[in-house]
Order: structure tokens, then sequence, then C-alpha cells
């Protein structure tokens, strides 16, 4: 919320660095596939794409005609997808900042938007309560899901590619087959919004994060809940698994 992204160094004692630049509350950040690259979102409607050393330079697009909910590099690193209150999904090269194309079925807000692993479809979910699926060569909406009771605020491939998961506001977790489109889970374990969500590398859990402030983890394989993680005071508004999968990283509310 004050508009500064941080880097975080994992090693002890290293210094963190601050990026400023965006002009009003940033929303969301992923590093390139290579971690040569940042690129953040911004409630001043702008991307910007930031080298993550010690000088901290950026290039910055106008990529929105509105807040900039969701940014996301695909697997090769070569393009970016982003995610805005415009209702609109964009597509951009990473390497001069060129748009693409644009995808626009959203009647609402859009929360949230993710290449699948391979490239080849990209998920998209927001305030009209649905989650699409499109096609990326074709541009097409290959399929909508619209289970969800209210706004949806977060979705994500499984790393295999063949399923998706949406978290919702109406507090409950879901799982699609991105083939057959069919429900595949449904979880009702937090007693507030889900805001986020990661899936563990190896696909066989997910983490989850809550307004109701704890993180939950799912085993996929079971279907069931192992843990319910307590430590922030107010909502957790996100939360990652590292690359291994050794570790998780969470964000709330708290400014923690």
């Amino acid at each position: 919320m004050d508009s500064c992204l941080m880097v975080w160094h994992m090693k002890p004692q290293s210094r963190a660095y601050r990026f400023t630049g965006h002009k009003d509350a940033v929303t969301c950040v992923n590093f390139s596939p290579s971690g040569h690259l940042l690129a953040s979102g911004s409630r001043d409607k702008t991307v910007r794409i930031w080298v993550p050393n010690v000088k901290g330079e950026s290039t910055m697009f106008r990529a929105h005609t509105a807040t900039v909910r969701s940014v996301h590099f695909c697997s090769d690193g070569q393009s970016l997808v982003t995610a805005s209150d415009d209702k609109t999904v964009k597509v951009w090269s990473t390497h001069r900042q060129k748009f693409l194309f644009s995808l626009s079925q959203h009647i609402n807000w859009v929360r949230c938007a993710k290449f699948s692993p391979d490239g080849r479809l990209i998920v998209s979910a927001g305030d009209d309560k649905t989650v699409k699926l499109w096609d990326r060569t074709s541009r097409e909406c290959v399929h909508s899901y619209c289970e969800h009771g209210s706004f949806v605020t977060y979705v994500d491939f499984h790393p295999s590619g063949t399923c998706i998961a949406a978290a919702g506001m109406d507090n409950t977790v879901k799982v699609w087959d991105v083939r057959t489109h069919r429900l595949l889970q449904h979880y009702q374990l937090h007693s507030a919004a889900v805001n986020a969500l990661s899936f563990h590398p190896s696909g066989n859990y997910l983490i989850t994060a809550s307004s109701d402030s704890t993180l939950k983890i799912l085993d996929l394989m079971e279907g069931r809940l192992l843990y319910t993680l307590h430590g922030h005071q107010g909502p957790a508004t996100t939360v990652a698994f590292s690359r291994t999968g050794e570790y998780f990283a969470s964000g709330g509310a708290d400014e923690q």
C-alpha cells in the first residue's frame, strides 16, 4: 500500500532492496522464471519491469485504464499476462513491453490471470464470479466456470497443467479439470474470503491464505486439510511456495 516493492535476501544479515517508482499501491509482483526480471502492477494503472539489483532500474508502461490486479510471466519468460479493473486481460512481450493482444469477455473487474505451465492456455478470474479458460493461440474463451457464489479472488494452474484451482470470496476453493471442465474438488474450510493460493511444485499440496487470518495446507491426493497456520493478525492476503517447495511465504494486512 506504500507504493514500494521490497526484494528480500533469504540469507541472514543480508539487506533488502526497496524499489520506488509506482505512484499508488502495488497490487501484484512476479519474478521471471530466470529471476533476472521482476514485474509489478499497481493501482496507478501501470506495470513496471524491474532489474532486481542495487540500482533497481525499471521500465514503466501504461498497461490498463484502471488498477492492475495481476502480473504473471510465461514459463519461457518471453511474455507477460496482466489483469485489471478495466475488465480486460492483456498479453505483452517481455522484451520491449510490446502489447500483443487483449482478452475481453469478463463483465467486471479481473483480479487474476495466469499462463498454463506450457504457455498454451491462460486462466483468468474476477468479480463477475467466473473463471475463464482461454486458448492463447486462437484467443478464444474455451470455457467459463461459473460455480462460485461470489467474486473469484485468485486462480492458478496445477504444475501438471491438467487442472486449475480458484479461491473465492464465498470462503471456498475449487479445483477443476481443464480438459473435461469437471469440478474435481471443493473445499469449504475457511471462515472468511480466500484471497490467494499456491500449488506445491510436486502438485500434491495446495496452500491457501484467507481473511480469517489463517493459512491452510491441503493434501490434494487425499482431498483433506493437513495444517492450519496461525500467525497473521488480520487477513492473510497472499501466499506462495518457493520454486523448490521447501519454503512458503505469506503476506498480510498486518504489514508482515
